[in-house]
């Protein structure tokens, strides 16, 4: 998952612009936080576990002085939550040291690594952002040329923003998997994961980075290469659409929030149902109910209200604290005893969480519970940057939707079909990936299908 931002802004308080900029992506990522700043080439980075708010006081953001920022919200893929794994990570090389900050997941990491510890590079955490730095630090070409050949050993997804040699740098896989745009601060220039970044901080949108592309920005403003031919289709995540980026957000045009209406109501088209209110699962789920209770003329209600103070539920190797997790986090209203409920949710990865709201709902009276999700079954795992179950994991793998209804307990399941999705995000077919989906990746992955998040780390007795 994670988000990325950057700056180049002389004359402005680069850190606090970029710790706004992660605010405003905070939902991309909620592992660690880290800013980097470049002050005439020196470079200074802040990082550590924790939110963006809890990582960032005053104090330690006057302390981060500059002309070029980046800013980094993390959660993890490759490499577990230790403060090694935090971002921006740190390269220091023969040739130049460099800050970067990486959303996206490479499916080389393990070729890359041994590479680069064959050659004597420092590697001191377990993820594969450190991979990029160290190829970028350890070339001895000039900058731009030793980005677009670190640009050419790497495969799957990255969206990139770093600083070396007091630039910005941002920079796309040629698939264009995680998305990356660019803005204008007045005279000055922001990247960001997403768009509502650039409007936290008050910056217009220009346009996305192209697959493929690297943008170098320094005081003349910012000089595009085509670094990599791109991809003969894009591959931009359609998770993005319908789960990761924040609805306020607009990928490739679109308004994240309108397509998610669009698919509750072509849900509300493809599994009508007889009930007394549509319930979304917040926040996550809240426009595809609105959508589904626009098309279906069924009373929308909050019905589950969500404390917002509490972060992800974390993963509990007991039961009842898992349940207990998800009470902390969720608790039904009255209104819902004696209603038959249509609950919307995004999505179904592992199942766990969908059961116990189901049994929550129940257990408060409710009469009936139709899930419906706005989305097609997960099939198979991520390997570009969503922390997805592995196959094994996945309840719709090698399962029928009866056989899930079945498991979650519901009175009755339907998912959005895939065509019905697609339609929503307003995209061709060609310019998105599908691969959790469908199974039809558009890289080389695994043998099996296996993801391996701590394949660097060392094994536990």
């Amino acid at each position: 998952m994670c988000g990325v931002f950057g700056i180049h802004a002389p004359g402005r308080d680069v850190a606090r612009v970029a710790h706004f900029g992660l605010h405003a992506l905070q939902h991309r990522g909620q592992e660690s936080a880290g800013i980097a700043v470049s002050d005439r080439g020196r470079l200074t980075v802040l990082r550590e576990l924790g939110l963006v708010a809890q990582v960032f006081s005053e104090q330690k953001l006057q302390g981060l002085r500059g002309q070029v920022a980046i800013g980094h919200a993390r959660y993890s893929t490759t490499g577990s939550s230790h403060w090694a794994n935090a971002q921006p990570v740190v390269q220091h090389g023969p040739v130049r040291t460099v800050a970067l900050g990486h959303n996206g997941n490479l499916t080389n990491a393990s070729a890359l690594r041994l590479e680069l510890e064959r050659a004597g590079a420092r590697l001191t955490a377990t993820s594969d952002t450190e991979l990029i730095a160290a190829l970028i630090a350890h070339d001895p070409a000039p900058l731009e040329e030793a980005v677009a050949r670190t640009m050419t050993r790497l495969d799957g997804a990255y969206s990139v923003t770093a600083i070396s040699e007091g630039k910005l740098l941002a920079f796309r896989d040629p698939h264009g998997f995680r998305p990356l745009v660019l803005g204008c601060l007045g005279s000055d220039w922001v990247v960001a994961s997403e768009t509502c970044a650039l409007d936290l901080v008050g910056a217009e949108a220009e346009r996305e980075l192209s697959p493929g592309e690297l943008l170098v920005v320094d005081e003349g403003g910012p000089a595009a290469v085509q670094a990599l031919a791109p991809a003969p289709a894009g591959s931009l995540c359609i998770f993005e659409f319908f789960y990761l980026a924040r609805p306020d957000s607009r990928l490739e045009g679109v308004e994240v929030h309108g397509a998610r209406v669009r698919m509750g109501e072509r849900l509300a088209e493809e599994a009508p149902v007889e009930a007394d209110l549509v319930l979304p699962i917040p926040d996550s789920g809240t426009p595809a109910a609105i959508g589904f209770s626009r098309r279906s003329k069924i009373p929308f209600s909050e019905g589950l209200i969500k404390n917002r103070y509490v972060g992800r539920t974390f993963i509990e190797p007991d039961h009842a604290l898992r349940l207990q997790g998800l009470k902390l986090k969720f608790n039904p209203l009255a209104e819902v005893t004696g209603q038959r409920l249509v609950v919307v949710d995004d999505s179904i990865v592992r199942g766990n969480t969908t059961r116990q709201l189901v049994a929550m709902l129940v257990e408060a009276g409710a009469a009936e519970v139709h899930v419906r999700i706005s989305s097609p079954p997960v099939l198979g795992p991520c390997f570009y940057g969503i922390d997805l179950a592995g196959e094994d994991e996945l309840i719709a793998a090698g399962r029928t939707v009866e056989q899930i209804r079945e498991r979650i307990g519901a009175t009755s399941l339907a998912y959005l079909s895939l065509e019905g999705l697609q339609a929503a995000t307003r995209r061709p077919e060609t310019r998105l990936c599908r691969a959790c989906l469908t199974r039809e990746y558009p890289t080389e992955v695994p043998a099996g299908l296996r993801t391996e998040k701590r394949r660097f780390e060392p094994a536990r007795a």
